[in-house]
């Protein structure tokens, strides 16, 4: 299932200038130069943003998400027909012959979103499946021992972004409900221009660095390491696990 301000057309059409500072894919664009990729699986690829960083260099990208009008913006981006997009979860992606992805993605909180414990485990499997032997799964995760929920309200999260052709949008997160490992909190949107208010709730996993091991090891990564987040530092876990050769 995939959340609402991904899946509502008029929420996800709105996704990228709500969220245009993306510096956060820097560090994916590092590794994908480091591990030579040439071909990349984009998993939870939303509105598109990195797989057209990726198409614009050349590279061979699909992307896949579950949800429809994300994956609708993206393909009616300029460049959209560089990328093969698929509409569905990591499983939807078509085992490839020999040699496979070089590299497969799951950037921003596409990782946290899978709440569950058997899709989580589809999708660590599918990975791997895609995935030359040698091939890398790069996801981040954020560290629960930071409790990020904590700053989610409207005090700290309390913005206005102007849209071209929609005006001033009001925006701001708050907190429904802490089980750890699960935390859901619902983004609020109020169009100035209309007084039109519109709400998103979402849902997020936070696992810890022993439990990525032990799901990592069951789905076929043995091995892997874990690198800190260069746009939040000692926030977050950015994990490289190998195909094994």
């Amino acid at each position: 299932m995939a959340d609402e301000i991904f899946e509502d057309p008029r929420l996800a059409s709105l996704y990228d200038p709500l969220h245009s500072d993306r510096d956060d894919l820097d560090a994916y664009l590092a590794m994908v130069a480091e591990f030579g990729a040439r071909r990349v699986l984009d998993i939870g690829c939303g509105t598109g943003v990195f797989a057209l960083l990726l198409a614009d260099r050349g590279i061979d990208v699909t992307g896949v998400d579950p949800a429809g009008a994300s994956i609708d913006v993206a393909r009616g981006k300029p460049g959209g027909d560089r990328v093969r997009w698929i509409h569905g979860d990591a499983t939807a992606v078509p085992v490839s012959p020999p040699p496979g992805f070089d590299l497969a993605t799951m950037t921003a909180n596409a990782a946290q979103q899978i709440t569950d414990d058997p899709g989580w485990a589809a999708t660590l499997r599918a990975a791997r499946a895609a995935l030359r032997p040698g091939g890398r799964f790069v996801f981040e995760t954020r560290d629960p021992a930071r409790r990020a929920w904590e700053a989610w309200n409207r005090t700290e999260s309390y913005e206005v972004v102007s849209v071209p052709g929609v005006g001033e949008i009001e925006s701001w997160y708050d907190v429904l409900d802490v089980t750890e490992p699960l935390v859901t909190f619902r983004q609020t949107l109020i169009f100035r221009a209309s007084g039109d208010v519109l709400t998103s709730d979402s849902t997020l996993r936070f696992r810890s660095r022993d439990e990525l091991a032990a799901d990592l090891a069951a789905a076929g990564f043995p091995g892997h390491e874990i690198r800190d987040a260069p746009d939040r530092p000692g926030r977050e876990f950015v994990v490289v696990a190998e195909r094994p050769r």
